[in-house]
């Protein structure tokens, strides 16, 4: 059974916030069917650690604006090298490039569906689409 579509909507919202946080390399899958316990999971990269707080901040505030939706559980907000956020339906993780590069999660997934990510840059340019791999969105959304 694929992703709930109001799962996939609020991961949306999610990434729209990350993305005018200016948070790189956002990319979400559909685990469904791989995990059984959450819908989506949603990778979001910040460039050091007040960044990735405030990529986090900037998330929950909109989720909680838009949709009513609060974090079951929040973790690594103390160190803000990997913020988790559990949603249930969903989960966020927000981490430090540094650790989006060691910890590699997108291998874990890289065999359940990617979600389509509507985003822009700044400018208002289409930055991620279906299919886009890991590091194809890097290419498409560069680093500051």
């Amino acid at each position: 059974m694929p992703a709930l579509q109001s799962s996939i909507d609020a991961v949306i919202v999610a990434a729209k916030a990350a993305n005018d946080a200016k948070a790189m390399d956002i990319l979400a899958f559909d685990v469904a069917q791989a995990f059984g316990i959450t819908d989506v999971f949603m990778l979001v990269t910040g460039d050091n650690e007040r960044q990735v707080l405030s990529i986090a901040e900037k998330v929950e505030r909109q989720l909680h604006e838009q949709l009513g939706l609060r974090p079951a559980a929040r973790e690594g907000v103390d160190d803000a090298r990997w913020i988790l956020l559990d949603y249930l339906d969903f989960v966020i993780h927000i981490m430090h490039k540094e650790a989006r590069h060691y910890y590699d999660l997108e291998r874990l997934w890289k065999d359940c569906p990617q979600i389509d990510l509507p985003l822009t840059d700044p400018l208002h340019e289409p930055v991620l689409s279906a299919g886009v791999s890991g590091s194809e969105a890097g290419e498409a959304h560069p680093q500051e």
